[in-house]
């Protein structure tokens, strides 16, 4: 059987040589009808009533040859900590042409304070955006001049023409008059690529990104937030399938399951899933335009809770915290932050794991194909199920406190092909959850239940047709969301309550000849919506939609 290879990626940003298909439009505001900027529903971050200090990191800075932009940071005179809420914000924008989407970090240090990626340009809208990161929960690293790094991976060679600009600056918010200072990390270790931060490349699901750190005697709680991006053979991970059908299916190996496993000293700590995201460039560079993809501009890191080792990691000893990819396939570009509470109250915490059941993954395989000489057509099934308890306690200055850390990790991914001489179809349903109890007993406070759920659901349809005229019709339908619910108890009352939603639907279709040159693109829509409230009252909705590249709809929610 011979069949037509969907079209490269590497010509993704030539579709865009056509300008007769994107509107001349320019954004004057944060939503504007008609404009084709870049635009997307997600919040910005709740500010205090005092008056900030302004930090710049940098300003304008151009990427256009692979380079970093340095930066020295200087603590805030005028504002000198602790503070109400610290918060990084950062423009960036493109001047209008061809271009392919890039992905962009900061660190401060080795430390990462923002990891995400670009919009694309077309040779008549040069998109521009605005990213805002709560990094409170970081405070510590901002009492201490140090260098930092802004890293936008850029280049102009090749008939790429657009060069990347940000600026970028910390906001540090004074605590009001009587007002307590939030909780923070006492310290935050890196687990990056050097003294200067950058991701590591996880090339294999035995690559690793590993850091030995010697942390104070006295830890109380830890968590580890987790980056895990999908680069290269691995970018579209979702539309992976096991390896002994991947030539006949034309698609990637490895299946589609992929997770981040985290350990301490080798010992199994946490799991991360591994969000799919998916870049402006990605499948059909046209779905994206102008709302792309959920987290596609400001990836969240997945928290995982390492509380239950408290005790251990307060031994003295140095202690070697690692994460891998399962099923990694070249590549995934890695990074993680430790956070480390301390108990002031004495300067050494004892303590032990007590339980812990959770083990590698062992996904199963399901596959239903049926295999003909002028077609073939059916089912790839893969799944992932487990249930894990870590616990262990910690003998502090208020008493043992027991830290339990139970969860349901399920993931599951089911699609269906459908290939002949004239079409290509892959229709992919997929999900991942992760339902987590922490149950916190002992020391001088009320025992405290904390219920968290995640959900990552993904489905998407590529159709291709191949007419007798040699031309490439595809169609391309993408749904994603995240979705994620926070319940807090103590001693069996309900303290909190908090509920997330970001979904996106998007739709478009391309034609090429046969030579991959872009015909037109018709039936394009997208649309966006962010729903959060919780128990405080606070309360957010915005709706978005879009068709033929263009902003056409904002609800009265998405503007303050």
């Amino acid at each position: 059987m011979s069949f037509t290879l969907r079209f490269p990626r590497s010509l993704y940003p030539l579709l865009f040589v056509l300008t007769a298909f994107i509107p001349s439009a320019f954004a004057s505001g944060p939503y504007t009808l008609g404009s084709g900027n870049t635009v997307t529903a997600d919040p910005n971050v709740t500010y205090p009533s005092t008056k900030p200090c302004i930090v710049t990191l940098f300003k304008q800075a151009s990427f256009y040859d692979f380079n970093v932009e340095n930066f020295n940071y200087t603590p805030p005179e005028a504002c000198p900590g602790p503070w109400a809420k610290v918060i990084l914000e950062a423009d960036i924008n493109l001047n209008a042409g061809i271009q392919y989407d890039r992905t962009a970090n900061f660190w401060l240090g080795p430390v990462n304070i923002y990891f995400g990626t670009t919009a694309e340009p077309s040779p008549n809208l040069g998109p521009s955006w605005h990213i805002e990161n709560d990094l409170t929960d970081y405070s510590s690293i901002f009492y201490t001049a140090q260098s930092g790094q802004a890293d936008i991976g850029n280049t102009l060679c090749c008939g790429l023409t657009s060069t990347i600009y940000a600026s970028a600056a910390l906001k540090f918010y004074p605590l009001a008059p009587g007002q307590s200072a939030p909780v923070s990390a006492d310290q935050v270790y890196a687990l990056s690529a050097g003294p200067s931060g950058g991701t590591v490349t996880l090339n294999t699901g035995s690559s690793t990104l590993s850091a030995t750190f010697s942390l104070p005697t006295n830890v109380q709680s830890a968590y580890l937030d987790v980056y895990s991006q999908s680069q290269s053979d691995d970018e579209f991970w979702y539309t992976c399938v096991p390896n002994d059908v991947s030539s006949e299916l034309e698609s990637c190996s490895n299946t589609a399951f992929r997770e981040t496993e985290i350990t301490i000293d080798g010992q199994p700590a946490g799991v991360a899933p591994v969000y799919p995201w998916i870049f402006t460039g990605g499948i059909d560079p046209y779905l994206w335009f102008p709302i792309p993809g959920v987290q596609t501009l400001n990836f969240i890191p997945y928290r995982v809770n390492l509380t239950p080792f408290a005790g251990v990691l307060s031994n003295g000893q140095p202690h070697t915290v690692s994460l891998s990819v399962y099923n990694a396939d070249s590549y995934f570009s890695a990074t993680a932050s430790l956070l480390v509470y301390l108990d002031k109250g004495t300067s050494q915490v004892t303590g032990a794991i007590t339980q812990n059941t959770l083990s590698t993954p062992s996904p199963t395989i399901t596959e239903n194909l049926n295999v003909q000489p002028t077609y073939l057509d059916g089912t790839v099934l893969v799944t992932s199920n487990r249930s894990f308890v870590i616990a262990g306690y910690a003998n502090t200055s208020q008493g043992k406190v027991t830290t339990t850390v139970a969860q349901n990790v399920s993931f599951q991914s089911k699609q269906y092909f459908e290939i002949y001489s004239t079409r290509y179809l892959q229709e992919i349903t997929q999900e991942s959850t992760v339902s987590s109890t922490t149950t916190t007993a002992g020391g001088s406070s009320p025992n405290t239940v904390n219920t968290q759920y995640f959900s990552f659901p993904l489905t998407l349809d590529i159709n291709e047709e191949f007419p007798p005229n040699g031309n490439i019709i595809q169609t391309t339908a993408a749904v994603q969301n995240y979705t994620a619910t926070d319940t807090t108890t103590q001693n069996g009352t309900t303290t909190y309550t908090s509920s997330m939603v970001n979904s996106g639907k998007h739709k478009d279709t391309l034609e090429l000849d046969s030579s991959f040159n872009l015909l037109g693109n018709t039936n394009q829509s997208a649309a966006q919506q962010y729903s959060y409230s919780d128990s405080t009252g606070a309360s957010y909705q915005c709706n978005l939609s879009a068709a033929a590249n263009v902003l056409t709809y904002f609800s009265a929610g998405c503007v303050e």
